[in-house]
């Protein structure tokens, strides 16, 4: 007869079948939170610009969610296709330049336009290299996303004669928070992994490594028959 030893307890079973249960739902309700709260919140934004004639809650008995989001990505469509042309370029210059001349208005929206044009352009170099730096003391290394060359106004004030780089050191396991500083390139160790690589290595504490692909759900055994 097998010994019992090789056969798994009824509590072992059922505590891996609930680990099974939690690995699989776990990350399908926190991603349908963060989704379902996002369609929420760009409804409340773009839904009360919209007269409620328009809405289709008005001729249903029960919410549609998403509505807002569809309307504010058309609207964000028909936005940068306008601009595309000559008469669109023109209104958005007469708007910039009527921005210009608020004082405090002006340095704001020069400030979040430029952060977005630079995270979305395609030729921009900002935060697509991973490296690793000695901090917090030496010995210690830290994973940082690389960003741009120090601007010469910044390079000049620097007591360092080398090259500046800015880099971006993440927190973990919130990698949108961290600390930015300049060093010189030579204390900078780059990486070949992704970007994505890189903030997945910092949000797991280092649980996922770059390249690694997540270990599949081992099957639980039943309990063997006994055999004489």
């Amino acid at each position: 007869m097998q010994p019992d030893l090789l056969r798994p307890t009824f509590g072992t079973r059922l505590r891996r079948y609930f680990f099974t249960g939690l690995v699989i739902a776990a990350p399908l309700a926190i991603t349908a939170s963060v989704t379902w709260w996002f369609v929420n919140f760009v409804d409340g934004l773009v839904k009360p610009l919209i007269p409620s004639a328009y809405w289709p809650d008005a001729y249903l008995p029960y919410p549609v969610p998403g509505f807002g989001l569809v309307i504010g990505l058309i609207g964000l469509t028909l936005l940068g296709f306008m601009t595309a042309n000559l008469v669109g370029r023109t209104m958005i210059d007469a708007g910039e330049a009527i921005l210009n001349r608020m004082p405090v208005v002006r340095g704001l929206y020069k400030g979040v336009k430029q952060v977005f044009e630079t995270i979305f352009s395609q030729s921009g170099t900002s935060f697509r290299k991973v490296g690793m730096v000695q901090f917090p003391q030496p010995g210690m290394w830290s994973i940082v996303f690389i960003a741009q060359e120090a601007a010469p106004e910044i390079a000049g004030k620097l007591p360092d004669g080398d090259e500046q780089i800015g880099v971006f050191l993440p927190c973990t396991p919130n990698p949108t928070t961290g600390f930015f500083f300049y060093l010189p390139r030579r204390e900078v160790v780059e990486l070949t992994i992704s970007v994505e690589d890189g903030a997945k290595l910092i949000m797991s504490a280092g649980l996922i490594q770059p390249g690694q692909v997540a270990p599949k759900l081992a099957p639980v055994p039943s309990t063997p028959p006994a055999t004489a």
